[in-house]
């Protein structure tokens, strides 16, 4: 495969590891949180490796496995700093650190174009605040007066509603894919310029072999971010939280090409989901949960904290690497 550099492979495989483990909370955290009791991972992963393999090979005969959200960015070539960043985000997600991968990866690519990262930061915040109040509001509404988000999860084996969460994640993660792939494939030459069976031969073999890995390890030690939140073990909650995950992605995917922080939406989800819970049943009242709410706000301030570390952490290492490739 001539048409990569040692670096722009190296770079590559890095971001192929470290986009999966560290992101793998965000669309197939609670998936794997409440199935892992019932299916064995490899039929997990048969079926979100299907789904991949399908949603990759649309970006293919479009002509553009990005899905248009490197358009902004100019291909460059592939030094060793640029292959530091996934290196560092690897680092951090045996850390248990929920770093923006988009951040920490496209940020090193995006220092170079003016306005560019500034407006990658502004549309992730947007994110953060919008699926913030989206979820507050419906799981307020879902805890109150659909489903009680109760300690035992009740119905959690429940057919129908592991039916629609296995439809719903894989709507999800095509969706997601359509997203953070950019973080990827921005290591690589642009699709057009390629080898053609050679390039998807090497997305396709690659990205499913880093799949079956998280598949296999349970979503790693970033996992325990998704664990900590209520009732993300139970089949019924995690279809609920995708579902509302999906709506706000797909809405920021069609608001413009420009990369964001799939992690700041997801973040603030979760967020908004813990508060609307525990509104919605009572805040202050003596119940089975109120032990747990006394937890919440710590809990939010150490997810919050640590996604701002990572967020430092990206800006910190982009404008680094670009002071560093101008001397």
């Amino acid at each position: 495969m001539d048409f990569l550099t040692i670096w722009s492979f190296l770079g590559f495989l890095f971001a192929v590891y470290a986009v999966t483990a560290n992101d793998s909370i965000q669309t197939l955290g609670t998936y794997i949180a409440s199935n892992r009791a019932d299916v064995k991972w490899y039929w997990m992963f048969g079926y979100m490796g299907s789904i991949f393999v399908f949603t990759m090979i649309q970006g293919f005969n479009a002509g553009d496995p990005a899905f248009g959200r490197l358009t902004e960015f100019p291909e460059i070539e592939i030094m060793w700093y640029h292959a530091l960043a996934p290196l560092v985000l690897v680092l951090l997600t045996r850390l248990k650190i929920p770093v923006s991968t988009t951040f920490l990866v496209l940020s090193v690519f995006a220092a170079s174009v003016d306005g560019l990262m500034e407006k990658m930061l502004l549309k992730s915040f947007v994110g953060y605040g919008v699926s913030f109040v989206f979820a507050f509001a419906a799981w307020y509404l879902i805890s109150k007066y659909i489903l009680y988000e109760g300690e035992k999860g009740d119905n959690k084996n429940n057919t129908y509603w592991r039916i629609a969460q296995w439809i719903t994640t894989g709507w999800l993660w095509s969706t997601w894919l359509s997203h953070d792939m950019a973080n990827i494939m921005v290591f690589l030459p642009r699709y057009s310029s390629v080898p053609t069976i050679s390039f998807q031969i090497l997305i396709l073999g690659t990205m499913l072999l880093g799949l079956a890995f998280m598949f296999y390890e349970r979503g790693g030690k970033i996992q325990e971010i998704v664990l900590s939140k209520t009732n993300t073990r139970y089949v019924r909650s995690a279809t609920l939280v995708d579902l509302v995950y999906v709506f706000v992605l797909y809405y920021f995917k069609e608001v413009n090409d420009l990369p964001m922080s799939t992690t700041f939406v997801f973040m603030g989800m979760l967020a908004g989901r813990e508060i609307g819970i525990m509104f919605a049943q009572g805040y202050g009242t003596l119940t089975y949960t109120d032990k747990h709410k006394k937890g919440i706000f710590p809990m939010l301030y150490s997810d919050f904290f640590r996604l701002m570390l990572g967020l430092a952490i990206s800006v910190t290492l982009a404008y680094g690497i670009q002071w560093y490739s101008n001397l």
